[in-house]
């Protein structure tokens, strides 16, 4: 689905159905150098079971056009915008990673928070930051190893063997190289370590909160998140994987999301 926001295309996967804006609406934020792409199995089983489904690709990643926006708070501002020209009010917000706080900054219009794979602080250490700006494909295969705990799926999804790491390498890959105004890993790290917002926006937060984690991230650690657990009192869904956990543990972040649907 095409859009026009802020005079510039936005795109948003809508799961195999066309959207509607009177069904009840999940909007899926992706993270630091992802896409929409990786919300495919999510997306599709929400678009068939009567929500409206918007997996957004973020302004200059994938097919959004523009040049990709410096902070948590400018993202949300962008997405605010997004819902406006859907002519969407309120939708339940799920973001993974970086898109989970961007969830969060934004959760003026959500009838439903769900952050996955969170923390908060969200810091990137020195070293990442340097080997992004000077050594992106040195950075992306860092935080490819970072982010899975098993290097293939189980059976079942996405297939026997499927190798997850390699998937997920190319992807970051293909944006990065799309990307030719700024250092998309770069610029994207930084936003998340530079975000420091989290409090006041759990602050405005006065819907129900659900946090999906998986117990053996490396990335965004469950232990990080005694801050925003304090101020939010999520219902916490602890599912068995690393930072990717919606491609190492699908069917287990569906059910975890089912159940935040419910509420």
């Amino acid at each position: 689905m095409k859009l026009t926001v802020d005079s510039r295309e936005a795109y948003a996967y809508t799961g195999g159905k066309t959207f509607d804006p009177a069904l009840p609406c999940v909007v899926f934020i992706h993270g630091a150098l992802n896409d929409h792409s990786v919300w495919t199995l999510l997306a599709r089983w929400c678009a068939h079971h009567g929500f409206g489904v918007l997996a957004v690709d973020l302004p200059g990643h994938g097919r959004s056009g523009g040049t990709p926006l410096t902070s948590i708070e400018a993202i949300a501002g962008w997405l605010h915008r997004l819902l406006d020209a859907v002519g969407v009010r309120q939708a339940t917000l799920v973001g993974h990673s970086m898109g989970s706080l961007i969830a969060l900054e934004a959760a003026g219009r959500a009838s439903n928070l769900v952050m996955v794979g969170t923390a908060y602080p969200m810091k990137v250490s020195e070293a990442l930051l340097t080997t992004a700006r000077d050594e992106p494909e040195a950075a992306m295969a860092m935080v490819t190893a970072f982010s899975h705990s098993i290097p293939s799926a189980k059976p079942g999804y996405p297939g026997p063997g499927s190798w997850l790491r390699g998937g997920s390498l190319a992807l970051m890959r293909r944006l990065q190289s799309r990307q030719t105004a700024v250092n998309l890993f770069e610029n994207d790290f930084q936003v998340c370590d530079r975000y420091a917002g989290g409090e006041a926006a759990a602050a405005r937060v006065a819907c129900p909160v659900h946090f999906i984690l998986g117990t053996l991230d490396q990335m965004t650690s469950p232990r990080q998140n005694a801050v925003l657990g304090g101020l939010l009192k999520p219902r916490i869904h602890m599912v068995p994987a690393g930072h990717a956990l919606m491609a190492e543990a699908p069917d287990a972040v569906l059910a975890a999301l089912r159940v935040a649907l419910q509420a």
